[in-house]
């Protein structure tokens, strides 16, 4: 069995982000990528079922800029055999990313696709469950824990009320969730066999995708800087506060 990983090259989660001066966006120049961490969570999960006898190849996959070569680079050094960059400038959304993935899953027949939940820039959480609809696949999205029972994928996944367990047929999408794991240290060894891995490079074009945005984005803003507390001297003043200046009682 094949699993396939999506992976994302985002701004890495210790960088404080700064919002262009033109609200256009928001500044990566000079600022530190690394993979999204959920994807980091699906790509350790997908090697330890491998390692586990459950699976035979792990495929990381990465759409965007030439620089997710570095980003599959880290994946196949955690463990993935190999990897496929889908090539291109454009700003990509999550059903153009969706539309790409499922032609790589027509072609490389995988028997379940692992990615994160939602990638920390855009926190959008659209795109496993958009691959589940375009390739017509059951989805466990949200997943804390994964085993593969009598050849279902068994999954526990965090919804409000606590835990549910839902048992699906393969192929699937899975979508991981914090808790799932705690991805392996990458050691050096391991960063230089994967210099030497497979990396397929391949063009929207080459399978027929439009990924042409369908969203604009108007503006980008830093949220308001939070005012300085006070101090009230009774219950009644607390209360005629927050109905008359902060207006979050009525």
């Amino acid at each position: 069995m094949k699993i396939l990983v999506p992976v994302k090259r985002v701004v890495d989660y210790n960088v404080k982000v700064r919002v262009k001066s033109d609200g256009t966006g928001v500044d990566i120049a000079n600022v530190k990528m690394s993979m999204n961490p959920f994807d980091e969570i699906a790509v350790e999960e997908a090697v330890r079922l491998k390692e586990k006898g459950f699976a035979t190849e792990v495929i990381a996959v990465s759409c965007g800029v030439t620089q997710c070569q570095e980003t599959l680079r880290t994946a196949m050094a955690i463990g993935a055999d190999r990897a496929i960059l889908v090539e291109t400038n454009q700003e990509l959304q999550p059903l153009a990313v969706a539309k790409l993935l499922k032609a790589l899953v027509d072609k490389e027949q995988p028997g379940l696709i692992i990615l994160g939940k939602q990638a920390i820039d855009d926190d959008c959480n659209q795109t496993g469950q958009m691959l589940a609809a375009l390739a017509e696949l059951p989805q466990a999205t949200f997943a804390s824990k994964v085993e593969v029972v009598d050849g279902k994928a068994q999954v526990t996944r965090e919804i409000d009320g606590g835990l549910e367990i839902l048992s699906i047929a393969m192929p699937a999408v899975i979508t991981t969730d914090l808790r799932l794991n705690e991805p392996r240290y990458v050691t050096l060894p391991n960063i230089m066999k994967a210099k030497k891995k497979q990396l397929d490079i391949f063009k929207p074009e080459d399978w027929g995708v439009d990924v042409s945005p369908r969203i604009t984005t108007l503006k980008v803003s830093e949220p308001p800087k939070r005012s300085a507390g006070i101090k009230v001297p009774d219950v009644a003043t607390l209360v005629d506060k927050l109905k008359n200046v902060s207006k979050v009682i009525s």
